[in-house]
């Protein structure tokens, strides 16, 4: 790994920087350090292919505050693979040690120099920085760089806008990144004024007040505005429906799943190997966004719904949180969480941590517990020997499987059946043959204990819920306890 050519900080600034672990040393704190392995490499491509394609060339700028400088590479390689999935080019990656990201140009204006150096030397078409930019530290980013510049949050975005299918993905998606643009409109001042002023402003304009109105960027503020009121509407409108699909589900008491985990950790695999669903399994960032629900049933036949809902990611944009809220109550609502690790990940426990943080934050707005969770470490015909054993370790009770080679599952399978609410209504029934559906429902809405036939009918012995049990009550006879 090598250093770049830097220029010393000024003693000045050298006071102002306070850290709760110490001072930093002055060759991390004044330098913009390489992070190897980040370049793309296209191999076996031709010019015209390649001009096809049309990849961004993109460079890769993070700031490193806290944790250990694997964990910072980390970052930026996750970063590297997002871009990637965007349809980017990695030329580089640099990270710069600091305190805290400078307010002005996020890594200091010295640093901006060397920057736009390396731009200029790799023929890069955009800087993405691994955080989210401050609307000035946009603005100046790309005045002086003279380069688009995007940050973490609009990359994550972008992606989305690429993968949404459903109306309702779509809708959700288009509400995030206007709620992120909002902000960041620019305008060109009064000379786009839209509007006249002075009288025809109001009757409080007079001397020194007439103006040209409103400008342009007042009008594009205004009906993003109202574009977001609306796409809120649809959204709720979506959500209703949702809601009363999972609202049959609840009323016959029909168990449910779901599946969470961080983004490529094995989701929808381990949804097929369930159930068969045939959902999109691609090895790719987000490439499930509109929530799958299958039925399945446990090894002694009780059945239940599992669901397939967004990956996760670390600083997960709050602007996706809060628009793909309907999605994410799929999760909440669900009477067990199964949490898919990525055993194959460079740091599975930090996904862990970065999933459970947003767990917190839907916890958090909807002001009700979060459903128990049954970790499942996927991957494991990929992983290796020594993170598994920590991974173990770190979480005694996690169920350790490969879905792509169906290995674990009758294990996992098994520990679902325990997680999952049992009927709690003990019934012993002789119901008869005309009304065999009352049979079929006992079998699939709650766990049979005995079953007879009689001339009479059905004997049946089961544990149903409450709404069942009230409808059988009817075929309760002395000759069912006989």
């Amino acid at each position: 790994m090598t250093e770049l050519t830097h220029n010393a900080v000024p003693a000045d600034q050298l006071d102002d920087i306070e850290l709760s672990q110490g001072e930093l040393e002055l060759s991390d704190r004044a330098s913009l350090r390489r992070v190897v392995g980040l370049s793309t490499e296209l191999a076996d491509i031709t010019e015209v292919e390649y001009r096809q394609l049309r990849l961004e060339r993109v460079v890769l700028v993070g700031v490193w505050t806290e944790g250990t400088a694997e964990q910072s590479e980390e970052s930026l390689a996750e970063l590297a693979r997002l871009a990637e999935t965007a349809g980017s080019e990695v030329l580089e990656g640099l990270v710069q040690r600091r305190s805290r990201p400078d307010p002005a140009t996020y890594i200091g204006s010295g640093k901006v120099k060397e920057l736009a150096d390396i731009v200029v030397a790799t023929g890069a078409d955009t800087v993405i920085c691994d955080g989210e930019l401050s609307p000035g530290q946009l603005r100046q980013l790309e005045e002086k760089l003279r380069v688009k510049v995007i940050d973490r949050t609009a990359l994550i975005l972008d992606i989305f806008a690429q993968h949404a299918r459903s109306r309702e993905g779509k809708a959700q998606v288009e509400l995030a990144q206007l709620q992120y643009l909002i902000p960041r409109l620019r305008g060109w001042g009064q000379s786009l004024s839209r509007q006249a002023g002075g009288r025809a402003g109001g009757a409080n304009g007079g001397v020194g007040l007439r103006g040209p109105g409103e400008t342009k960027l007042e009008t594009d503020r205004r009906r993003i505005n109202k574009r977001i009121a609306k796409l809120r509407k649809d959204i709720a409108a979506m959500d209703t429906i949702r809601a009363t699909k999972r609202g049959r589900r609840v009323a016959n008491e029909v168990p449910s799943v779901a599946l969470i985990g961080y983004t490529n950790a094995g989701k929808s695999s381990l949804l097929n190997a369930l159930t068969g669903a045939g959902v999109l399994v691609e090895d790719a960032l987000f490439a499930t966004l509109d929530p799958t629900t299958r039925r399945a049933s446990t090894p002694d036949g009780l059945e239940y719904t599992i669901t397939d809902t967004v990956g996760f990611v670390r600083h997960l944009p709050h602007q996706l949180v809060d628009a793909f809220r309907s999605t994410l109550d799929e999760a909440a609502d669900a009477d067990l969480l199964l949490h898919v690790v990525d055993g194959a990940a460079p740091a599975p426990e930090d996904q862990v941590v970065a999933v459970r943080e947003v767990l917190g934050e839907i916890a958090q707005k909807r002001s009700e517990p979060l459903p128990p969770e049954l970790v499942v470490v996927n991957k494991a015909d990929v992983a290796d020997e020594v993170t598994l054993a920590r991974l173990r370790n770190l979480l005694p009770d996690a169920v350790v499987v490969s879905a792509h080679r169906r290995q674990g599952l009758d294990t996992l399978a098994a520990e679902i059946a325990t997680r999952l609410p049992r009927p709690e209504t003990l019934v012993e029934v002789l119901v008869p043959y005309a009304h065999g559906e009352l049979v079929a429902r006992a079998h699939a809405d709650g766990e049979v204990l005995a079953e007879e036939h009689r001339p009479e009918g059905t004997l049946l012995t089961a544990r149903v819920h409450a709404e069942l049990a009230a409808t059988l009550s009817a075929y309760v006879t002395d000759g069912s306890r006989a």
